[in-house]
């Protein structure tokens, strides 16, 4: 059998935990920062877990060797 392919975009957004779960880094980060406010920057820093079932399962798919 073939080996399968990993779709690159997901993998440079999403790291698996060694639980198995899904993070990524929060979005919004790069530009226009001087209007956001230092409480939302701060949250902004740690990382997010993906809590949809749908869309784990879908990057599962996507990462066959995550």
């Amino acid at each position: 059998m073939p080996k399968l392919k990993t779709k690159k975009g997901v993998a440079k957004r999403f790291k698996l935990t060694k639980g198995g779960k899904i993070k990524y880094p929060a979005g919004g980060k790069s530009h226009l920062l001087s209007h956001k406010e230092s409480k939302r920057l701060r949250h902004m820093r740690k990382s997010k877990i993906v809590e949809n079932k749908q869309d784990i399962k879908c990057i599962k798919r996507m990462l066959p060797y995550g």
